[in-house]
């Protein structure tokens, strides 16, 4: 039966009655099930992970690393060798950023003899992106605790010291990466034709915005270029990506 005629109250021509349509019902119910079954799929550690990971929605996309860690080692050149550390033979997850989505894109693009295509950033570029990322959320974090170890030190001995000189070196490996990004421009607005640019609202995008929006805040190059008042071509995005792969050039080498 497709609709159900329920009354309510007592009965009568005078009372409220509700339509319910059964089909459209199921339709919604199933609809929510798939919506369900999607934040699960997504909250799973990917394969390969510790089967402890718990599922957490708050977690978002991930994908499996492998954890390593440098030990002394006789035998090489170098004196040191780099050994897994995945528990029981496990890999850990972390968050998909832009940079593996980018990568995960490139490698479903085959070109003509069916070969994978390649992401437009190195392993160095992508290490320096997420190196300057790192720093700069727990450089925020530390913030708070620089607080309370402040009241400490006001009234007596304190045990911060470690903390407050790592906390220091941090911030000043942050302030060279950002003297590397400098103050340039990534996509200046008179080299540009009107047309191929998106008109006159588009903006001058400097290269600490475009490294921020990226590395920091998630955007894709559609995103950061509609912000702009950019035209999103794929000329444009070419532009943009080919601008941040020369920043992190800059960003790569350690200070």
């Amino acid at each position: 039966m497709k609709d159900m005629d329920i009354g309510i109250g007592e009965g009568g021509l005078d009372q409220p009655r509700v339509i319910f349509d059964c089909d459209a019902g199921g339709e919604r119910l199933a609809a929510e099930r798939e919506r369900m079954a999607a934040i699960i799929a997504r909250a799973t550690p990917a394969e390969g992970c510790s089967p402890r990971i718990p599922i957490s929605p708050a977690r978002g996309p991930q994908v499996s690393v492998t954890p390593h860690v440098m030990l002394p080692d006789e035998k090489s050149d170098d004196g040191w060798k780099a050994e897994r550390t995945g528990w029981r033979g496990f890999k850990a997850a972390r968050a998909m950023d832009i940079f593996d989505d980018l990568e995960r894109r490139a490698a479903n693009r085959k070109d003509k003899d069916g070969n994978p295509g390649v992401s437009p950033f190195t392993k160095g570029q992508v290490n320096a992106a997420r190196r300057y990322r790192d720093m700069v959320e727990r450089h925020s974090a530390g913030g708070m605790r620089c607080s309370s170890l402040e009241a400490q030190r006001a009234s007596g001995p304190s045990s911060g010291g470690e903390f407050m000189d790592a906390f220091i070196a941090e911030g000043d490996a942050i302030a060279w990466m950002r003297r590397r990004i400098g103050n340039g421009v990534a996509m200046p607005v008179r080299r540009v034709r009107p047309s191929a640019r998106g008109g006159e609202r588009a903006r001058i995008i400097y290269d600490r915005v475009l490294v921020d929006a990226i590395c920091m805040e998630g955007r894709s190059f559609r995103e950061v270029l509609e912000l702009h008042g950019w035209k999103a071509s794929g000329q444009n995005a070419k532009a943009v990506t080919s601008a941040l792969g020369k920043i992190l050039d800059r960003m790569q080498f350690t200070a």
